[in-house]
This record gives structure tokens, C-alpha cells and sequence, in this order.
């Protein structure tokens, strides 16, 4: 008999799917009440025996996720001052390299820490031998000279110089070879308003000023990071100079346009006739850290932002319609009203303002007055993040997925070569390979179609496995989508995906290559619409009709090449509880791995070991962080590491390359209908009102986390 301790019963709480309503509102701005965008037709081609792929071709030279930082000597060579050959002034982060065989500082490798159980406590909790911190919560200092927060007395000058609110992505980028000091670059996916004013009745209620502050808490953070007396534990630096420290914001910062779609008509406004700068980044969600030092964000649920989609020429209602931006009411549920303080959000006004937003942002943190970039040959969907590797080749290729239900999986291949070295000559071309590329879309093969009837029970074969393809949709400003221009393959990619039949799937968010084997893991988080009347039924790729728990998709490049354009896919993981035969976990015993549901975010340690947040619990427990094997006898051996405090989503997670911190943004605490500030469903951190913030965990022992 299993002695996984029982799930718990559901709060109390109004729910929506397996989030909270008000998570719906705010997050994604009521996405599931609204049509799903995808009214496409799209199939596979149909069975295809698997054939074998080599699983040897071992990625050498990116630096993706938690393994581009190898803090201390064995890891590599680190982040210091800006060699001689530098620009004066400007910071060059070294190229961090061979992560082939991860030095004995980070541990065996071997997950032995105890899981913890499922649980509903206003708390972050760790498993027995650790600690925790809280690094930086919503309102801190950010810009040295930052005001002191004031609930009361919020405003848009003192939020641009603070901490923004519901941080996701976190990175975490060293600044000394002896792994002393770092900087921290977040994302502020979105703000909660109930949440941040007492006093709150409505959103039309909102004065100027307050969406003006809301504005300013989206955007990014990057702060300066000091370790604790030499253990896993970090915080701010909070005396001198900090040059590094900076807040980006929906408010203000300036974002220039790169790529082929760049100046294009569909990019143009008034405020803008060249079409080639923007105002401000929205809904950035997950992201990815560059081997040349810079961060990658996702722009994802930019729909929720903008009004008056209903009076826009009916040629461009479908346009609108695709990225779910209502066209049939000025004021949709979940409607953000900024538009009373900035009328660039006012589709009527200007129509191809939406268009500006749903890129791939990259931001260089070493370089402080540097202006962020929104690269359109990456495309334009509802990006989840995006995350590179460096291909034998050479060329750099960025995985990303489409945060949709019934959306695409992507690729972008770079038209340049990576150049390593730490010179200001390498830098500047590495910060160039972005711009210009080939993007492609994944469709997959089926080994089993005709046995999966969505009940989530394995095919005859043991897998849930196939052969797939990428399809090229653009290449530099060349199109291969028939009836669209490079323009409008890049700026409206959703549809280019429809034209050549990419596979529809059950919300791809994060995608991340593992350094150590070269294969590519996809958290795909749910879709309770799969199966109903009029949507596309299971598949093997998505095998359970009403989808409520999520699966992990593993994807083989042929030949070991991330630029190959075939490859092998199976799903190691099939979420929910483990005493449900709908569930999978790569054949491990199922009686010792923990329940999960809604995998949303994977990253990797330096020893290999995948590591899984969810987003929407939909077993009843509070989400979480959790760790298991891709390869060996462990493979599928699932273990939750950490909870986070009630209403909350587990965001990040970042792993340091010396295995000896781990970070997770926590994001929303107390998010649960009916709470106020006045009166908080969680009191998380300070015992007062919930504050989403930034925790890093690590081993009281000193020792590597996780094993």
C-alpha cells in the first residue's frame, strides 16, 4: 500500500477550471469565458512507425536556463569586469561554456531529498534540511533612492523606482567569478488590483493615477544580488552605487523593433509613422537567460489590455479576433480600462497598437542604459517565453510555445553564427542573432491515432510517442505560407500556423532544451476544452478529452541537430494523480512519485534533472516546484520539493549552476475570490497583506539542492 498522503479537498473559493475566477479576470482577462481563438481545421498526417533517432548528439556551447550560471571556479569561466577589449563602459558578460560533465561541486545528480505532501498552509513550504528566504517582494526598493513603499499613498514615479507586481520569470546572471554577486532580472506579469488599493470597488473606479500605477508595476526588474555569508541564501545589495539596478514598465520605457516585420504598415500608429518603437512590454510571463548575457520575456496575454476592438475595419476584426481580442464589444469581461489613461489602448483609435505587443523582448542587464528590444522575427503569438541553445552548427535556435488552447509549439533558427569569447567585438555580433532567422512550427506524427479515445489509457505500444516535423513559415523576409507576405507570416503567426496544419495543442508554455543530452521539454498545462462538441478531439500528443491536469512533452531533434527539421516526441509524463490510470510517469512506480497537475514552467540543474512548476493545481493542493530524472532508473521518479503559500502560482524556477540555490517567483498569494487588501485570503510574507515576491531555497548544509 502507497503512503503518498491523501489529496485535499478544493477551498471554498468560486472556481474557474482549476484557477480561481479572479486569477482568470486579472491573469488572462477571462480567456476561458471567451471563444477559442483557433477555429481552424487543422489534422495530423496520421499513423507513422517510429523510427529510431539517435539520442547522442549532445548540444555543445549554449548556456540556457539554470545552466548558464555556473557560480564559482568549477563551473567555468564567470561574469567579472569588461575585458580590455570592451567599449568603455560597457560590461561584457564571459562566454560560460562546457557543461558536458558538471563539476563534483554540484553533486551526484541523485534526487534524495524527501518529498514533501500536498498541502493548503499560507506558507512556503521546503522539504526537511532546508531554508528559505524571501529575496524581494512587490513595492521594495529597486532604483537606488526609491521611496519607501506606501500602501496608501501608491503613485506612478515611486512604482517605477520599486519592485513590480506578480513577478514570473526569474533569472539570475553572475557578476564575479567567485559567485558573490549576481543580477536579478524578473518579469511583472500582471497587477491585481483588488489586491494592491484598500479601498477597491471596480476597475472603472480607478483614477488616472492608479492605472497609471498599474501600468508601472508591469514590465521587468533587474537588481543587484549579494550571497549570504557564503551559503545558498541571497539578497538585494542595498548600499552603493548599483548601476545595474533598473525597472523597465508598461509606463515609459521605449522598445525598439527589430526583424524583418520592423516598419512594416501593420506595425505603424500615429504616435509612431515609422513603426519601429513601442512603449512598454505587457504581460510578460516566462522567459529565458542568453549565452551572451541578455534575457529573453514573453509578451502573452496582451489581448486583455485593449478596448474598442468592435469598431476596427471588418477586415481586420479576424486579425483581432485570432489573439483574442474582442470584436464584438467595446469593453469586453476583463477589460483593463487603461485606455482612460492612455488612448493608445483604444483600438478605435489606433487599431495597430495590439500589433505591437506578443513579441519576444530582450533586454541586456550588464548594460543599464541599453534599450530593450522587441525581436519580430521571432513572431507574434501569445509567448510563453523563450529559450535558447547553440546547435552544432553554430546557429542559435529559440524553442517557444503559444499559451492557447488549441495553439502551436515554435522554433526559431538563427541566420548568423554564435561567436564565443568574451571580447566587446563577440558581444556585439551575438546581440544581432535575433533579428534575422528562420521561424518554424511543429506538426506532429501519430504511432497509435486509432487507440487513443481519450481516456488517457496507454496504446498497445507501452508510449505515447511519434515522429514529427517542423514547417518552415519564414525564412529572413522570405515567406513559404502561400497568400502572406514575411510581414504578415511574423506578425500575425497564428494564422500562418493554420495554413500549413501545425498541430493543435493543449497550451504549450515553456519549452527548454537540456544542455546535458540536447533533448527538448515542453510543459503543455491543460485544455479542459479537448473532446467537447466542435473541438478537436484526443490525440496522442494530447491523449485525454477534458484535459485537466497537463502533460510533459519530450522532443528528440534528429541527428542530435537543433536545427534539423524532423524529430522523435514522446510524453514521459502524463499529470494528475498518480492513483488515476490516466496518468503516466515514464513507467516509474507509480506508488512513489507525487500527484501533479498543470505543469507550467521547467527548468534544468547542472546535473540534469528536470524541474517542474505548476500553475492551477487541480488536485485541491497548493502549487508547487518539482524535481525528477529524464535519463537512467530514476527517469519518471517525481518528487515535490516545494509548495507555495495559498492562491499562489509557482513561478521560475531558476537553479543556479553550482546546484546550491534554487528560486522561485511566487506569484498571486491570496488570489481567491473575495479577498481585499482589507481582508486577505493570505497574509504571505509579512503577516499583513499578500505580497507576491521573489524566495530562494537552499541546503542548510551547504550541499548541492536535491541530492
Amino acid at each position: 500500500m502507497s503512503d503518498r498522503p491523501r489529496l485535499l479537498p478544493l477551498l471554498g473559493a468560486t472556481r474557474h477550471g482549476s484557477r480561481d475566477a479572479m486569477t482568470c479576470l486579472y491573469r488572462c482577462g477571462n480567456a476561458c469565458d471567451h471563444p477559442v481563438p483557433n477555429t481552424s481545421d487543422n489534422t495530423y498526417f496520421g499513423d507513422l512507425v517510429e523510427s529510431e533517432v539517435s539520442r547522442r548528439g549532445v548540444v555543445r556551447a549554449g548556456a540556457v536556463g539554470a545552466l548558464v550560471l555556473g557560480f564559482g571556479a568549477a563551473a567555468g569561466a564567470l561574469a567579472g569586469a569588461a575585458p580590455a577589449s570592451a567599449a568603455p563602459g560597457t560590461p561584457v558578460v564571459p562566454e560560460v561554456t562546457d557543461f558536458g560533465r558538471p563539476p563534483p561541486s554540484v553533486g551526484s545528480g541523485a534526487l534524495t531529498f524527501t518529498p514533501i505532501p500536498p498541502n493548503q498552509l499560507d506558507t512556503l513550504v521546503v522539504p526537511n534540511g532546508y531554508g528559505h528566504a524571501v529575496v524581494i517582494r512587490w513595492g521594495d526598493p529597486v532604483v537606488p533612492g526609491a521611496p519607501e513603499f506606501d500602501l496608501h499613498g501608491q503613485n506612478a514615479a515611486a512604482q517605477s523606482k520599486q519592485f513590480g507586481y506578480n513577478n514570473d520569470f526569474v533569472g539570475v546572471l553572475p557578476l564575479d567569478r567567485r559567485g558573490r554577486r549576481a543580477l536579478l532580472v524578473v518579469n511583472h506579469e500582471y497587477t491585481n488590483e483588488d489586491l494592491m488599493f484598500p479601498g477597491f470597488t471596480s476597475l472603472d473606479s480607478l483614477t488616472e493615477e492608479q492605472l497609471r500605477t498599474a501600468m508601472a508595476a508591469h514590465g521587468m526588474s533587474v537588481v543587484e544580488l549579494e550571497r549570504v555569508e557564503g551559503t545558498g541564501q541571497w539578497r538585494p545589495v542595498s548600499h552603493g552605487r548599483r548601476p545595474y539596478n533598473r525597472r523597465v514598465t508598461a509606463l515609459s520605457t521605449r522598445f525598439d523593433l527589430t526583424g524583418p516585420a520592423a516598419g512594416s504598415a501593420w506595425l505603424r500608429t500615429a504616435a509612431d509613422p515609422k513603426g519601429r518603437t513601442v512603449i512598454g512590454t505587457l504581460n510578460n510571463c516566462a522567459g529565458g537567460v542568453t549565452p551572451w548575457g541578455t534575457v529573453l520575456s514573453g509578451e502573452e496575454n496582451f489581448n486583455q489590455y485593449f478596448v474598442g476592438g468592435d469598431a476596427v475595419s471588418e477586415a481586420e476584426k479576424a486579425k483581432l479576433a485570432r489573439y483574442g481580442i474582442s470584436t464584438t464589444a467595446r469593453y469586453p469581461s476583463g477589460s483593463r480600462r487603461w485606455e482612460r489613461a492612455d488612448e493608445r489602448f483604444d483600438l478605435a483609435k489606433n487599431p495597430n497598437e495590439a500589433n505591437r505587443f506578443g513579441w519576444i523582448v530582450e533586454i541586456d542587464p550588464f548594460d543599464p542604459e541599453s534599450r530593450p528590444r522587441k525581436h519580430t522575427a521571432m513572431g507574434r503569438f501569445k509567448h510563453e517565453g523563450a529559450n535558447v541553445i547553440v546547435a552544432k552548427s553554430g546557429h542559435v535556435v529559440a524553442y517557444m510555445g503559444d499559451d492557447e488552447r488549441f495553439d502551436y509549439l515554435y522554433k526559431f533558427v538563427s541566420d548568423k553564427k554564435y561567436m564565443p569569447g568574451d571580447s566587446w567585438v563577440a558581444r556585439k555580433h551575438n546581440l544581432t542573432l535575433l533579428e534575422s532567422g528562420t521561424l518554424y512550427v511543429a506538426q506532429f506524427e501519430q504511432t497509435s491515432a486509432a487507440e487513443i479515445d481519450g481516456s488517457g489509457r496507454l496504446p498497445s505500444d507501452g508510449a505515447f510517442n511519434g515522429r514529427g516535423r517542423w514547417i518552415k513559415l519564414v525564412s529572413g523576409n522570405r515567406s513559404y505560407v502561400d497568400g502572406m507576405t514575411a510581414a504578415d507570416v511574423l506578425t500575425f503567426t497564428r494564422f500562418a500556423g493554420d495554413k500549413v496544419g501545425a498541430t493543435k495543442m493543449d497550451r504549450p508554455e515553456d519549452v527548454q532544451p537540456s544542455l546535458l543530452t540536447g533533448k527538448v521539454y515542453a510543459a503543455l498545462t491543460n485544455n479542459t476544452d479537448r473532446g467537447k462538441a466542435g473541438k478537436a478531439p484526443a490525440d496522442e500528443t494530447s491523449p485525454r478529452n477534458l484535459n485537466k491536469h497537463g502533460q510533459i512533452l519530450e522532443l528528440v531533434e534528429d541527428r542530435g541537430d537543433n536545427t534539423a527539421e524532423s524529430f522523435a516526441w514522446s510524453l514521459p509524463i502524463v499529470c494528475g494523480d498518480p492513483t488515476d490510470p490516466s496518468t503516466h510517469f515514464a513507467g516509474y512506480d507509480k506508488t512513489q512519485v507525487s500527484p501533479i497537475s498543470c505543469p507550467d514552467n521547467v527548468a534544468f540543474d547542472a546535473t540534469g534533472n528536470l524541474w517542474i512548476s505548476t500553475d492551477g493545481n487541480a488536485l485541491g493542493s497548493n502549487d508547487g516546484l518539482f524535481a525528477t530524472a529524464v535519463e537512467g532508473p530514476e527517469r519518471g521518479h517525481l518528487k515535490q520539493f516545494l509548495t507555495v503559500p495559498l492562491g499562489a502560482e509557482t513561478c521560475g524556477p531558476f537553479i543556479t549552476g553550482d546546484n546550491r540555490s534554487v528560486f522561485v517567483a511566487v506569484q498571486h498569494p491570496g488570489e481567491i475570490t473575495g479577498a481585499s487588501v482589507e481582508k486577505p485570503a493570505s497574509t504571505w510574507p509579512d503577516g499583513d497583506y499578500a505580497k507576491p515576491g521573489v524566495v530562494v531555497t537552499w541546503r542548510l548544509d551547504g550541499g548541492p539542492i536535491g541530492s
